[in-house]
Protein backbone atom coordinates (compact mmCIF):
# COMPACT_ATOMS: atom_id res chain seq x y z
CA UNK A 1 0.00 0.00 0.00
CA UNK A 2 2.68 2.27 0.83
CA UNK A 3 4.42 1.91 -3.00
CA UNK A 4 1.08 2.70 -4.21
CA UNK A 5 0.38 5.88 -2.02
CA UNK A 6 3.60 6.88 -3.06
CA UNK A 7 3.30 6.17 -6.91
CA UNK A 8 0.22 8.01 -6.80
CA UNK A 9 1.93 11.58 -4.88
CA UNK A 10 4.64 11.32 -7.46
CA UNK A 11 2.28 11.05 -10.47
CA UNK A 12 -0.05 14.22 -8.95
CA UNK A 13 3.34 16.22 -8.34
CA UNK A 14 4.22 15.81 -11.84
CA UNK A 15 0.99 17.08 -12.78
CA UNK A 16 1.37 19.78 -10.58
CA UNK A 17 4.34 20.93 -12.58
CA UNK A 18 3.01 20.56 -16.01
CA UNK A 19 3.51 23.39 -17.22
CA UNK A 20 6.12 25.06 -19.79
CA UNK A 21 6.13 28.33 -21.81
CA UNK A 22 7.47 28.76 -25.18
CA UNK A 23 10.03 32.03 -26.14
CA UNK A 24 10.21 33.21 -29.46
CA UNK A 25 12.92 36.12 -29.53
CA UNK A 26 13.54 38.26 -33.15
CA UNK A 27 16.25 40.59 -33.21
CA UNK A 28 18.75 41.74 -35.80
CA UNK A 29 18.65 38.82 -38.28
CA UNK A 30 18.55 36.10 -35.33
CA UNK A 31 15.31 34.33 -34.40
CA UNK A 32 15.36 32.12 -31.48
CA UNK A 33 12.96 29.57 -30.10
CA UNK A 34 13.48 27.58 -26.86
CA UNK A 35 10.87 26.33 -25.01
CA UNK A 36 10.82 25.45 -20.44
CA UNK A 37 9.49 22.52 -19.28
CA UNK A 38 9.01 23.39 -15.77
CA UNK A 39 10.15 20.28 -13.64
CA UNK A 40 10.11 22.24 -9.82
CA UNK A 41 9.73 25.51 -9.88
CA UNK A 42 6.60 27.12 -8.10
CA UNK A 43 3.91 27.95 -10.34
CA UNK A 44 3.85 31.64 -9.61
CA UNK A 45 7.83 32.47 -10.19
CA UNK A 46 8.07 30.12 -13.36
CA UNK A 47 5.24 32.00 -14.64
CA UNK A 48 6.07 35.85 -13.52
CA UNK A 49 9.85 35.18 -13.55
CA UNK A 50 11.31 32.04 -15.38
CA UNK A 51 8.83 33.04 -18.70
CA UNK A 52 9.02 36.97 -18.77
CA UNK A 53 12.85 37.36 -20.83
CA UNK A 54 13.92 41.08 -20.73
CA UNK A 55 16.69 41.20 -24.16
CA UNK A 56 17.09 44.49 -24.87
CA UNK A 57 16.87 45.12 -28.57
CA UNK A 58 14.82 42.41 -29.04
CA UNK A 59 10.77 41.75 -29.50
CA UNK A 60 9.70 38.51 -27.51
CA UNK A 61 6.68 36.25 -27.42
CA UNK A 62 6.11 34.38 -24.32
CA UNK A 63 3.12 31.22 -25.26
CA UNK A 64 1.77 29.18 -22.51
CA UNK A 65 1.33 25.49 -22.95
CA UNK A 66 1.25 21.95 -21.10
CA UNK A 67 4.21 20.93 -22.46
CA UNK A 68 6.93 21.54 -24.88
CA UNK A 69 5.81 20.88 -28.34
CA UNK A 70 7.95 18.08 -30.28
CA UNK A 71 10.58 19.26 -32.70
CA UNK A 72 13.29 20.55 -30.85
CA UNK A 73 16.59 19.33 -32.19
CA UNK A 74 17.79 19.27 -28.48
CA UNK A 75 16.89 19.35 -24.92
CA UNK A 76 18.63 20.40 -21.47
CA UNK A 77 17.32 18.25 -19.15
CA UNK A 78 17.29 18.61 -15.12
CA UNK A 79 18.74 21.94 -15.75
CA UNK A 80 19.36 23.72 -12.53
CA UNK A 81 17.61 27.25 -12.41
CA UNK A 82 17.88 30.76 -10.78
CA UNK A 83 21.21 28.95 -8.79
CA UNK A 84 18.91 27.96 -6.03
CA UNK A 85 18.05 24.52 -7.26
CA UNK A 86 15.06 24.96 -9.18
CA UNK A 87 15.11 22.45 -12.07
CA UNK A 88 14.23 22.40 -15.44
CA UNK A 89 13.95 20.92 -18.88
CA UNK A 90 15.25 23.69 -21.75
CA UNK A 91 14.06 22.30 -25.27
CA UNK A 92 15.79 24.06 -28.41
CA UNK A 93 14.11 24.96 -31.42
CA UNK A 94 15.45 26.09 -34.98
CA UNK A 95 19.43 25.71 -35.96
CA UNK A 96 21.14 22.54 -35.15
CA UNK A 97 23.95 23.71 -35.11
CA UNK A 98 23.55 25.64 -32.12
CA UNK A 99 24.38 22.61 -30.03
CA UNK A 100 28.11 22.42 -30.27
CA UNK A 101 27.48 26.18 -27.68
CA UNK A 102 24.56 24.97 -26.26
CA UNK A 103 25.58 21.81 -24.92
CA UNK A 104 28.32 22.79 -22.89
CA UNK A 105 26.65 25.51 -21.36
CA UNK A 106 23.98 22.74 -20.27
CA UNK A 107 26.10 20.76 -18.75
CA UNK A 108 28.55 23.02 -17.29
CA UNK A 109 26.75 26.39 -16.33
CA UNK A 110 22.82 24.43 -15.90
CA UNK A 111 24.58 20.79 -14.91
CA UNK A 112 21.81 19.46 -17.36
CA UNK A 113 22.21 16.70 -19.06
CA UNK A 114 22.31 17.27 -23.06
CA UNK A 115 19.85 15.25 -25.23
CA UNK A 116 20.22 15.84 -29.07
CA UNK A 117 17.50 14.76 -31.89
Amino acid sequence: MRIFSALVLLLLSQQLFAQACVIESTGQRVTVKICQQNRSIPEHLFKNGFCQPSLQGQKTKVTFVEQCPIGAFGICRNAQAGGIGYIQDIHYYGVNTDARYLKPACERQSKGIWTAY
